[in-house]
């Protein structure tokens, strides 16, 4: 027996689980500290009212035999695509419905996919970056070259002069900085990757929050994008799912890859679709999501429940505007927190990122993500996350203001209002 030994390049901790650790080990120390976490990125508030309604429906179609469903099919079931169809074509995108793959989520999609691809390609990921992209291809040992993303390209890097890769990867609105990419910066890498015989694997797992008509929340919004762009998608954050796990991830059918040694293979042509090679690799090593799931995630998409989470990101939105507002307020420059639920900050005094995490939790015990957990360029930097609970962003924020000497505190029940008028 022989290991795969491109796990023992990965780092032994994953980010989150290491951030976990320094706060329970802070908490058990001092248990009679209230500590306030901005640092991973999930939701707090509950799932909407139709997709309790149709959970509960689900869940009592299971329980009789005229109703009862047992193994799915592995792609999703129609009545979902078909939603997720028609909420693309709200956007103009025209969709089939076998493009689209109903998963247990996009961090699943993004790790998976890489089935599909030989491990000698090239994989460019900008820096800094969520680190599944980094170490899924480290597992499977492939050449990894980073892009760097920094403050002065607005951390949305473009294809530069002597950049050679197969598969790339983009995220936008981005994890962790927050920042979008405009219509024109996507069309370059879509004529970049088409020039290239390259893919893009493209994570839109934060489109809903982007506010900005001008700025795309789909790549297929860009001509070409269909001949060279997988699009993974989310509803964790969209509708709350982080517990319930529901995504889906679009393999066009125009998206083609030419094939070498095709006397060895069992094949007619040296084009193969990749969507063909998707169904093939989910059909083996994926049973589904599960029909109660899907029957929740049905109801995302209806219009009570689009209403209904819409409610729920403009809430997680207030919370952006409460930390970008405190960052305007005591001068720590900053990227998105406008199109994105994310906050990234430069450390102040010339901290660095662990140095700065400590500080806080030591000193104010707010829970932020440290920058440098996402790459080289992310040290100096720091992510706080709005989907904590409304009056604990409030607290932490004054908390901050209180530690940097300003004297001014926001009001919780002020800050509603005010919010509450700005939606009106």
């Amino acid at each position: 027996m022989r290991l795969n030994e491109n796990f023992l390049n990965v780092k032994e901790s994953y980010l989150f689980s290491e951030i976990a650790k320094k706060v329970n080990d802070y908490s058990a120390q001092n248990p009679d500290k209230k500590i306030i976490r901005l640092g991973i990125g999930d939701v707090t508030l509950p799932l909407v009212p139709a997709v309790i309604e149709a959970l509960h429906k689900a869940v009592d179609e299971m329980g009789a035999q005229e109703t009862f469903r047992g193994y799915g099919p592995e792609q999703g079931y129609d009545f979902l695509r078909e939603k997720i169809v028609d909420y693309y074509k709200k956007n103009t995108i025209r969709l089939e419905l076998d493009e689209v793959f109903v998963s247990d989520g996009a961090k699943s999609d993004v790790g998976n996919i890489t089935d599909l691809f030989d491990k000698d390609n090239v994989v460019l990921i900008p820096d800094p970056v969520y680190p599944v992209y980094v170490d899924t291809n480290i597992m499977n040992g492939r050449k990894i070259e980073f892009l760097n993303a920094n403050a002065n390209n607005g951390f949305c890097p473009l294809p530069e002069g002597n950049t050679k890769a197969d598969i790339i990867y983009l995220c936008s609105p981005n994890n962790p900085t927050g920042a979008c990419y405009t219509k024109e910066q996507l069309k370059t890498w879509v004529d970049y990757a088409l020039e290239n015989d390259a893919v893009i694997l493209y994570d839109a797992a934060y489109e809903i929050f982007v506010q900005d008509e001008n700025l795309p929340r789909s790549i297929y919004e860009i001509d070409g994008a269909k001949r060279c762009a997988i699009e993974f998608c989310s509803l964790s954050k969209t509708a709350g799912f982080t517990g319930t796990r529901c995504g889906y991830t679009i393999v066009p059918k125009d998206l083609k890859v030419k094939v070498n040694k095709l006397k060895l293979l069992k094949i007619d042509s040296d084009v193969v679709e990749i969507n063909k090679l998707w169904v093939r690799r989910q059909t083996t090593k994926f049973n589904g999501v599960p029909y109660i799931v899907q029957r929740g995630a049905e109801a995302v998409f209806t219009e009570e429940g689009q209403k209904q989470i819409m409610e729920n990101i403009n809430y997680y939105r207030a919370n952006a505007k409460v930390i970008a507002d405190t960052m305007d307020e005591i001068g720590i420059k900053y990227f998105g927190g406008v199109n994105s639920p994310y906050i990234w900050l430069k450390c102040p005094n010339g901290m660095k990122s662990w140095e700065f995490f400590d500080y806080l939790l030591e000193n104010i015990n707010v829970v932020g993500t440290p920058g440098a957990g996402f790459g080289e360029n992310g040290e100096g930097y720091f992510r706080l996350t709005a989907f904590g609970d409304k009056d604990n962003t409030v607290e932490a924020m004054n908390r901050l203001k209180k530690l940097f000497g300003f004297e001014h505190q926001t009001e919780p029940e002020q800050e509603a209002e005010e919010t509450k008028e700005d939606s009106e």
